[in-house]
């Protein structure tokens, strides 16, 4: 009976973690879509949204939750300028090799907020407090509310954007962007607009799930790492662009860790991830869903 309430108890928080994951992956894979450049700073919004969270919480006694609703705010405004300033040039013709320089100018800018962040927070790790204290008695097992409450608030995020895509006019022009920049602007569709609006989007995606994982982990300037290896890991995973993918795999990558924990050795949570990634690819080389397009 113990071994059962262990293995439940695991299940259930890899679920929790699967669905934050999630808002990481869902961001990164809208980001891809629409603009069609992979964002190597994704972990670095994520560690923003945990550092604004904290100090909101922190610093102005609010609620962690309104901490959480604030960081996904910040980091979707900085996202918007960041592309208005760093990446316009990819679609002005400035530049010959685009993917060079989508590439160069998202690592250089991972490496700068981390240094910013290191001066201006230090290079301690921060304990952020609980979105909610206690826990909730299931009967088999007991979980902590706050983890409990952050995935709620996951699942509500990803509700909400997948609202966004699929049943609003700036969701249908997004989907028209990804498929023909060119011909949207005919129609016109301000694709530069959308483009900054789009990659704000997948920016405070990070930063929530930065925000909503922060009180789970630490928090401390490199801390977006490993989940942005993750991230990769999940959309690849899940196939390349595809939404549901980025859902599905996250899910199952937030399962797989948990279960490797209890069943395998905690010392290699991390390298579940990777494990499952390979086994999936060797019998689905393009992924769960084939190569299915982002807004799917």
């Amino acid at each position: 009976m113990e071994a059962l309430s262990s293995l439940l108890a695991q299940l259930t928080n890899g679920l929790i973690v699967g669905s934050i994951y999630g808002l990481m992956a869902l961001g990164l894979t809208v980001i891809f879509g629409v603009l069609k450049i992979v964002n190597f700073s994704h972990g670095e919004f994520y560690m923003l949204g945990a550092y604004i969270s904290y100090l909101i919480s922190q610093t102005l006694g609010l609620h962690p939750v309104l901490g959480v609703l604030l960081a996904v705010l910040a980091t979707f405004l900085l996202g918007m300028l960041i592309e208005r300033v760093l990446l316009t040039p990819l679609y002005d013709n400035k530049v010959e090799r685009k993917d060079e320089y989508a590439l160069l100018i998202t690592f250089g800018l991972s490496l700068f907020l981390i240094n910013f962040a290191l001066a201006v927070f230090g290079p301690f790790q921060k304990s952020a407090p609980a979105l909610a204290k206690g826990t909730i008695d299931l009967g088999v097992i007991t979980v902590s509310s706050g983890k409990v409450l952050a995935a709620l608030v996951a699942i509500a995020l990803l509700l909400g954007m997948l609202y966004i895509i699929h049943k609003t006019w700036l969701g249908t022009a997004l989907r028209a962007i990804s498929q023909d920049r060119d011909a949207s602007a005919i129609m016109g569709i301000n694709a530069e607009r959308l483009g900054s609006i789009a990659f704000g989007l997948g920016t405070c995606m990070a930063g929530a799930a930065g925000a909503l994982l922060g009180p789970v982990f630490l928090v401390y300037p490199v801390m977006g790492g490993v989940p942005a290896i993750k991230s990769f890991v999940i959309i690849v995973l899940g196939s390349m662009g595809s939404i549901k993918g980025a859902i599905y795999g996250a899910l199952l990558v937030g399962i797989v860790e948990s279960l490797g924990v209890v069943l395998i050795s905690p010392a290699y949570r991390d390298v579940y991830s990777f494990l499952i990634l390979i086994l999936i690819l060797l019998v689905r080389p393009k992924g769960l869903f084939g190569g299915a397009q982002w807004h799917n």
